[in-house]
């Protein structure tokens, strides 16, 4: 009987890329794929381990596909990604329903151990975190067939004093472009149109492998592959972001006016805490010059609140920060004090309930910037990728170039009848506090 498999994917964005190609390795072998947990005989759960809340859901998700041993089909239970390789020896002696562990440098040899695991002998396949992306391997794309993502570098070398990640994933590491363009056409000859550049650090690509900052020719390259309308950049560390980078953006139509530029805080001396590089007054420059260079911008930040040495006077001044830079995107996160990390031995660490509150003020501060923001758009004609349709309502809903896939807002398109996947003109005529809305443009 042909086994079938389900892998199930926790986190981010790359580990997506790596549950996908999890999925080709198994595909390729002859194990037919499912969307149904309770039809599986292998589960494989990609995990994240990046702040206790993913951890606790890694966990949970664990222990919930377990029970499918008594309640369904299920034989081997396989568990992947950063928790494993951070967490091993752990998982294997607390949780003995796992049949099998791979890490993050590992999981190319996923057939491997699900062979193992249905024999019986709990695999562990974790050793360095270095993943070669140069091999060519089959990927079973989990996103729509218009869009994906592709790695261009892999770990990190920020010391941030707060992230693990240089822990579960290693040093620093870029794809060559040799291998990035590879496989981007690859993607366009399966029909995807917008590629998704990310990594930990997207502006440092090629300072390891060709001693310079080649981000700005690697976009424009991609921008080249036949069929690709859409370029779009993840994860841009701003110490890093250099003229030349905003020049391309801002030259080049196929790439999206979208910049996903993490700051974490405003204050000085919380920036200097998480050892992240330059300084309040280092920001505000780079982001003027971004929004006067290319006209429209998205620019979209994370800020971390709570962390260890935060005081209200040092919270009053980044919601006044906030209010007056004005991003037209802001994730908001509590921090998370992750052992084995600079931060989680610092003194005056706040406590939970401060931590929530600062979060959920400052949302609500970005809830009305969103609402200005958006109100901006009305009358602009703007292109949309359609990714669904309303029967409903009788509305499509697609994104336009200025938001990512699952973690920005929508627009709804009326008007004429649209093919999933193709990108439309749109009016806008109305804006909410994370969506648009309009007539298409004939």
């Amino acid at each position: 009987m042909t086994e079938k498999v389900k892998v199930v994917t926790l986190g981010c964005e790359k580990n997506l890329v790596d549950s996908e190609i999890m999925s080709g390795l198994v595909h390729e072998r002859g194990y037919q794929l499912v969307a149904e947990k309770e039809e599986a005989t292998i589960i494989i759960v990609n995990t994240c381990g990046f702040i206790d809340a993913a951890k606790e859901e890694s966990v949970n998700t664990i222990l919930d596909m377990a029970e499918l041993k008594e309640t369904a089909n299920l034989k081997a239970l396989i568990v992947s990604g950063c928790l494993t390789q951070r967490y091993k020896k752990e998982l294997m002696n607390e949780m003995p329903e796992i049949d099998g562990i791979v890490g993050t440098g590992d999981f190319d040899k996923i057939n491997d151990i699900i062979d193992e695991a249905l024999a019986g002998k709990k695999p562990i396949f974790v050793g360095n975190p270095v993943f070669n992306y140069e091999k060519k391997l089959p990927r079973r794309l989990s996103t729509p067939r218009y869009t994906a993502y592709v790695k261009i570098a892999e770990g990190c070398d920020n010391a941030c004093t707060f992230c693990s990640i240089p822990i579960m994933r290693g040093k620093f590491r870029s794809r060559s472009i040799e291998s990035i363009l590879d496989e981007v056409a690859q993607l366009a000859a399966q029909g995807v149109k917008e590629i998704s550049l990310i990594a930990q650090d997207s502006t440092n690509y090629g300072t390891d492998l060709y001693d310079s900052f080649k981000l700005p020719e690697l976009m424009n390259r991609v921008s080249e592959v036949p069929g690709i309308e859409w370029v779009r950049l993840h994860y841009a560390y701003p110490g890093f972001f250099t003229d030349e980078l905003i020049e391309t953006i801002a030259g080049n139509p196929k790439i999206c006016k979208y910049i996903d530029m993490p700051l974490q805080h405003s204050e000085d001396g919380i920036l200097k805490r998480m050892r992240r590089p330059g300084r309040q007054r280092d920001a505000r420059e780079l982001i003027r010059k971004i929004r006067d260079r290319i006209p429209g911008v998205s620019l979209r930040t994370s800020i971390i609140v709570g962390f260890p040495g935060e005081t209200d006077e040092d919270f009053e001044k980044l919601k006044a920060f906030v209010r007056e830079v004005k991003f037209d995107r802001l994730g908001v996160f509590t921090y998370s004090k992750e052992e084995d990390t600079p931060a989680s031995r610092l003194p005056d660490q706040v406590a939970d309930d401060v931590k929530e509150y600062r979060a959920n003020v400052l949302m609500e501060i970005q809830r009305e910037i969103s609402n200005e923001r958006n109100s901006d758009r009305i009358g602009q004609v703007i292109d949309v990728l359609i990714e669904k349709y309303d029967g409903r309502n009788d509305v499509y809903v697609g994104r336009s170039q200025f938001d990512a896939p699952e973690i920005d807002g929508e627009v709804f398109a009326r008007g004429a009848d649209l093919q999933i996947g193709e990108i439309a003109k749109v009016r806008i005529t109305h804006s909410f506090e994370f969506d648009l809305s309009g007539e298409v443009v004939a």
